[in-house]
């Protein structure tokens, strides 16, 4: 059971569920055809009294780790709202545990994601988060396209 469990896990284009629960269901896909060792988890699942979610992440990346850049693209009900780009690793003075990974070594890390600062209107939201090795964004080492459905308003 565990050995086919770990391979869905990480098969290129198959559907992941985060959660679900009476106010949200998430899920996400990887960009590529490429197999990923990679897991996301994410608790609690709802948008209703939050202030703060726990994740916690698994990944071994496929290339070395001395610069990081992550570029956040949002849609919401089909209508780009949002394009956030944050530099994670520079090669120098780095704060995060990803950062000077070497090619197969294995990331575990667990972290709080804010979610007070944003009340997501009812809405069907497509986020696109890719990871590239080089400031010109030539050079994509990771994508994941995250589906996040909100059934109610959290107003």
């Amino acid at each position: 059971m565990f050995g086919l469990f770990f391979f869905i896990l990480f098969t290129p284009g198959v559907s992941e569920f985060l959660c679900t629960s009476s106010d949200l269901e998430m899920s996400y896909t990887f960009c590529d055809s490429t197999a990923h060792t990679f897991m996301f988890n994410l608790t609690p699942c709802s948008m209703m009294n939050k202030s703060v979610w726990k994740a916690a992440l698994t990944w071994i990346p496929r290339s070395d780790i001395r610069f990081l850049k992550i570029v956040f693209n949002v849609w919401y009900d089909g209508a780009k709202a949002l394009l956030w780009k944050e530099l994670l690793c520079s090669g120098a003075d780095d704060e995060y545990s990803v950062c000077g990974m070497l090619k197969g070594e294995t990331l575990v890390t667990t972290f709080d994601i804010k979610g007070s600062r944003t009340k997501f209107p009812k809405g069907n939201y497509n986020v696109i988060v890719q990871g590239f090795s080089d400031d010109s964004e030539n050079n994509m080492i990771v994508c994941l396209n995250f589906t996040m459905i909100v059934k109610q308003d959290a107003f």
